[in-house]
C-alpha cells in the first residue's frame, strides 16, 4: 500500500509538471496575441499608392488646384501602368485580382486619390486641341474611375526623399553665407562675383537665342519652335526644366500677312536701337561709374568700416572742441573800436544838444538888454 501511494503521489506531481509545461507556452503565446493586436497595421491601399507614385514609369505632372500645387496622372495612363507592371498587384494581397476600376475607386474611397477636371474646358484661340496636361485642375462632381479624359490627384505626402532631407539642412547655411559675403576675403569675392555673372549672362544668352531662333523659325515657315520650352515654366520638376527637345506644335499656322507685319516691326525696333544707341564716351563713363561700384563692394572690409567710423568719430569731437573754444574766447575778448562807435555818436550828440542849449540862452540874455536900453 505505501508503494501504491508513492506511485500516485509521484504521478499526481508529473501530471503537474506537465500541466506548468503545457500551460507555459500557452500562456504567454496569450500574453504576445494583445501586443501584436495593439501593434497597427498599414494599409495596403496605403502601400500600394506610395509604391506606384514612386514609380518612375507612371506619367505625372504637377499642377495648381485649389491655390495648392497638386501632383496628378492621367487613367489611361494608369492602366497602361497595370498592365505593364503586374508585380505592383502582389502589394493588394487578396485584392490582387481586381480590376484597375475597382482598385482606383478603392483608392478614391479612402482619400488616396482624388478625381480632377480641367478647369479651361474650352480650346484656346490658336489652338486645335485641348492640352494633354493642364496646368490648372478643380474637383470633379463625380468621383469614379474613367480612362476618357480623366485625371487623378494623389492626397497625401510623399516620402521625403534623401536629399530633399540634406537640402533642408543646406539652404539655411547657404542665406547664412549670402548674409556674410561683405566679410568674405578679396579672393572669394572676386570668384563669387565672376560665378554669379557668368551665370546670369548664361540665362540672358539662353533667353535671346531661343527667342531668336522661334522668331525666324516663326516668320520663314510659320512653324512655333521654343528650345527648352519649360525654362519659364512656374510648375514644372527639375527634369521638365532642362528638357531641349521642343514641344509639338499644336496651333494653326499663322497667315503671311501678320508674319510680314511682325517682321517689319521687328526690324524697325532694331534699326531704331542703333540708331539711339550710346556713343562711346557714355558707354565709357557707365562702365567706369559700374567699376567704381563694384570696386567699393570688393574692397569694403570690416577693417575699414571700424576704422573709417573711429575718423569719423574724431573728426566730429575735434569739430565740437573747436567750436566751443571760440565761444569761450569769444565771451572774454575786450569790446573792439566797433562796439565803441556807438558810445561816441551818442557822446557827440550830447555836446550838440548841450551847445544848441547855451546858444539859445545867450540869445535870450542879448534880447533882454536891447529891450531895457
Amino acid at each position: 500500500m505505501a508503494g501504491k501511494g508513492a506511485k500516485a503521489t509521484a504521478t499526481k506531481s508529473a501530471d503537474k509538471d506537465k500541466g506548468k509545461k503545457a500551460g507555459g507556452p500557452v500562456s504567454r503565446s496569450s500574453r504576445a496575441a494583445p501586443q501584436e493586436k495593439s501593434a497597427p497595421k498599414k494599409d495596403v491601399y496605403q502601400l500600394f499608392a506610395e509604391k506606384v507614385r514612386d514609380n518612375k514609369q507612371l506619367e505625372s505632372r504637377w499642377a495648381i488646384m485649389q491655390e495648392t500645387r497638386v501632383e496628378y496622372f492621367r487613367g489611361k495612363d494608369f492602366t497602361t501602368f497595370i498592365k505593364n507592371n503586374p508585380e505592383v498587384r502582389e502589394i493588394l494581397g487578396p485584392d490582387k485580382d481586381l480590376e484597375v476600376e475597382d482598385i482606383v475607386n478603392t483608392l478614391l474611397t479612402k482619400n488616396l486619390v482624388i478625381r480632377c477636371d480641367r478647369v479651361m474646358k474650352t480650346v484656346r484661340p490658336g489652338k486645335k486641341k485641348l492640352s494633354s496636361w493642364p496646368a490648372h485642375l478643380e474637383i470633379h462632381n463625380e468621383q469614379v474611375f474613367t480612362e476618357n479624359d480623366g485625371f487623378f490627384a494623389w492626397m497625401f505626402l510623399k516620402r521625403r526623399t534623401l536629399w530633399q532631407t540634406i537640402l533642408s539642412f543646406v539652404w539655411p547655411l547657404f542665406a547664412l553665407a549670402v548674409c556674410l559675403f561683405p566679410v568674405y576675403p578679396y579672393q572669394c569675392k572676386i570668384l563669387v562675383l565672376y560665378s554669379c555673372a557668368g551665370a546670369l549672362l548664361f540665362i540672358v544668352s539662353i533667353l535671346l537665342l531661343r527667342a531668336a531662333i522661334f522668331g525666324i523659325l516663326w516668320v520663314l515657315l510659320g512653324k512655333r519652335v521654343w528650345f527648352f520650352p519649360n525654362i519659364n515654366a512656374e510648375e514644372t520638376t527639375f527634369r521638365e526644366l532642362v528638357r531641349f527637345w521642343p514641344e509639338k506644335d499644336e496651333g494653326e499656322r499663322p497667315k503671311w500677312t501678320s508674319r510680314l507685319f511682325y517682321a517689319l516691326v521687328s526690324l524697325l525696333v532694331i534699326l531704331l536701337l542703333r540708331h539711339h544707341a550710346p556713343d562711346e564716351a557714355a558707354r565709357a563713363r557707365y562702365q567706369k561709374k559700374v567699376s567704381n561700384i563694384i570696386d567699393d563692394v570688393l574692397e569694403w572690409s570690416p577693417k575699414l568700416a571700424i576704422s573709417g567710423m573711429m575718423e569719423k568719430h574724431t573728426g566730429a569731437n575735434m569739430t565740437e572742441a573747436s567750436n566751443y573754444t571760440s565761444t569761450v574766447g569769444s565771451s572774454h575778448t575786450p569790446p573792439s573800436a566797433e562796439d565803441k562807435a556807438p558810445d561816441t555818436d551818442t557822446d557827440g550828440d550830447t555836446q550838440a544838444d548841450s551847445d544848441e542849449i547855451q546858444g539859445s540862452g545867450y540869445a535870450d540874455d542879448t534880447r533882454t538888454r536891447s529891450n531895457e536900453a
